[in-house]
């Protein structure tokens, strides 16, 4: 059963081939799965294929330890929902021997199609500024999950 939470995120969702993106998506109950180094590679290892097989190509993206924030543009005859699902589900699936049983990720994301005026840049910014903002690291660089094609 959907709830209305869920319904208000799809409402107005459209996919474009070449459209840039700015998700987040939340693990089930905001378990703090990435914190561990292992966890985090599989996750980062499923965004690369995605990458690879040009359902997308990723631009900045950082996995904190209970979410993850990605800016990409969406490859030909991709759609959101698409590639969203496919990355949760296999991301999922190998993180199951670590993660046991029940949900990895909460249902849903939240996306927001960059309009071409926005500066991308200050928005990769913003993105991989994410655990600074947390507390987590006194530098970017001293964070280890992330990455931006601008480095």
């Amino acid at each position: 059963m959907r709830t209305c939470h869920e319904i208000a995120l799809r409402r107005g969702r459209y996919s474009a081939s070449g459209q840039l993106y700015h998700i987040t998506t939340c693990t089930h109950e905001r378990r703090p799965l990435f914190a561990n180094a292992t966890c985090a590679r599989l996750v980062i290892g499923h965004m690369r294929n995605l990458h690879d097989d040009r359902r997308l190509s990723s631009l900045a993206w950082v996995l904190m330890p209970d979410h993850l924030h990605w800016l990409f543009a969406l490859g030909e005859g991709a759609t959101l929902s698409g590639v969203v699902k496919r990355f949760k589900g296999r991301s999922a699936a190998g993180l199951r021997p670590a993660t046991g049983p029940g949900p990895v990720w909460q249902r849903g994301f939240h996306d927001h199609a960059l309009r071409h005026d926005e500066d991308v840049q200050a928005i990769a910014r913003y993105i991989v500024a994410n655990p600074l903002r947390a507390g987590l690291v006194g530098r970017v660089g001293d964070y280890p999950w992330w990455d931006a094609v601008w480095l």
